[in-house]
């Protein structure tokens, strides 16, 4: 009897679920929306109920439109938005709060005030991070000072990023945990001593008893049944942030390897290996996984709009009808015919972390088409991703970078990035990277793969070679530059 591991993939999106077999190969997936909620010009909500339902029905779906025998199911892993924070109550179960999202600024004046305070340095050397609101600290602050009654029941509070929110429902609040690598993006988590900092706790006026246990990413977090969908509990295991689990899941597990993964915003990362380094300016340090306990650690830098652009472009201006026919429209047009696009819309992420900005569009004439405005969208990830890479080649040299996610199968787009980067750049024939990634952490975990046969499940990527002359890519890089510096200069 085939054998599966079921993977959730929670995203900012939506969930998906895998079944994923002996061979690492996916067998079934199923996808499911959300709602996107937005309280005014910034701020971003889920509903943490609606993600947890989500995460039934997309596993129930699975399950009986694929007519599979739940005794062939060997475990359920998990993949997640990472900095999105939930607040419940753990003896009714109930939320405080919507999630607030990883892309929402309202902890802006929260950050601002604690660099104002001289402590940026010090949060820097604990958690590897920047003060921004991007990461949890600032948004559950945010969550307990403005949730009605939050403050006069905190012995009752949890708080958790989406993985540990959706452990805490299957295990039907046994559990409440999450794995090194989520924990090292709420700006909590001491990287260098792997605990939680009562430091960070007492800047962001947290009780630190709110905080999950911290466990190894193959480590087992409970069990369940699903809510009864699975005649009998299975284990949790295989618990990895998302992008950390699409480096995994691109086998970039040696120091120097890195990947760009390409969804809602993006995530560029290098691992670094297993000693911790502060990183350049623009960048973060972060943990990449604990494997039986033994961390590894990554450069990351995180662009907040890449596929939203794109998003953007089709469902509010209307230019196009879906996201694949921007490759066509893009190939239209012999150049960006001097256009480019600043996609700050909820501010710049790495390397310039200013949350103040607002999205803006640059030399526009009579002579502008729709598709130098989908032109330049699409250029403008490419330009965001070679700001990051830049920061992080001042100390290490790149071979090539490995790519997944919905935008790496346009086709101009991967091709425009190495150009920009003047670097080979691979993809893999499949989307679902985060959570392949997770599936292969949770059978390390359940002994299903060791991490030498976790390589020979890579599929042969397509390589996209640069091809664009470098006077060419200094000169587009250079009308980037001028537009970024512009918007800056305006605030």
């Amino acid at each position: 009897m085939e054998q599966y591991i079921l993977t959730i993939d929670q995203s900012t999106s939506g969930t998906k679920g895998l079944l994923v077999n002996g061979q690492g190969q996916i067998a079934a997936k199923h996808w499911q929306p959300h709602r996107q909620i937005y309280p005014q010009p910034g701020w971003v909500e889920h509903d943490p109920e609606e993600i947890y339902a989500s995460v039934l029905a997309v596993a129930e779906q699975l399950i009986r439109d694929n007519c599979v025998d739940p005794a062939s199911i060997l475990g359920v892993s998990i993949t997640n938005q990472r900095e999105t924070v939930v607040l419940w109550d753990k003896s009714t179960g109930k939320p405080v709060y919507n999630a607030v999202v990883w892309q929402c600024t309202r902890g802006g004046q929260i950050c601002a005030a604690l660099k104002d305070s001289g402590c940026e340095g010090e949060v820097r050397r604990r958690t590897g991070l920047v003060i921004d609101p991007y990461f949890s600290a600032s948004k559950i602050q945010w969550i307990l000072e403005h949730s009605e009654g939050a403050a006069d029941r905190l012995d009752q509070l949890l708080f958790g990023t989406i993985d540990s929110w959706l452990i805490w429902k299957l295990t039907n609040g046994a559990v409440h945990a999450t794995d090194y690598s989520n924990a090292s993006r709420t700006m909590l988590y001491n990287i260098r001593e792997l605990k939680w900092d009562p430091y960070l706790f007492d800047l962001f006026k947290i009780p630190v008893n709110l905080a999950p246990e911290v466990r190894s990413s193959n480590a087992k977090f409970g069990s369940t049944d699903l809510a009864g969908i699975l005649p009998r509990p299975i284990p949790i295991c295989g618990v990895i942030g998302d992008s950390q689990a699409a480096l995994f899941g691109q086998g970039c597990v040696e120091s120097g390897m890195a990947k760009v993964t390409y969804g809602t915003g993006s995530s560029i990362v290098l691992n670094i290996g297993k000693q911790c380094q502060l990183p350049p300016d623009g960048i973060v340090t972060s943990l990449a996984w604990g494997i039986d306990g033994v961390v590894d650690y990554i450069f990351e830098g995180n662009v907040h709009c890449s596929g939203k652009t794109i998003e953007w472009i089709v469902n509010t201006l209307g230019l196009i009808d879906d996201a694949e026919s921007s490759d066509t429209l893009a190939r239209s047009v012999e150049d960006n015919g001097g256009v480019y696009l600043v996609p700050a819309f909820v501010g710049l992420g790495a390397p310039y972390w200013n949350s103040d900005v607002q999205a803006a569009v640059f030399g526009l004439t009579f002579n502008t088409t729709k598709a130098h405005i989908v032109r330049a969208g699409l250029e403008s990830i490419a330009y965001q991703i070679y700001d990051v890479l830049a920061c992080m080649q001042q100390d290490s040299s790149l071979q090539y970078v490995k790519a997944d996610g919905g935008a790496s199968r346009n086709s101009f787009l991967m091709q425009f990035q190495a150009d920009i980067l003047q670097l080979p750049v691979a993809t893999l024939p499949y989307r679902e990277l985060s959570a392949l990634g997770a599936s292969y952490m949770g059978g390390l975990g359940l002994g299903v793969w060791t991490l030498a046969e976790l390589s020979s499940l890579q599929a042969d990527p397509r390589i996209y070679h640069p091809r664009m002359s470098l006077e060419e890519r200094d000169r587009m890089l250079g009308g980037w530059k001028e537009a970024v510096g512009r918007l800056i200069a305006r605030k």
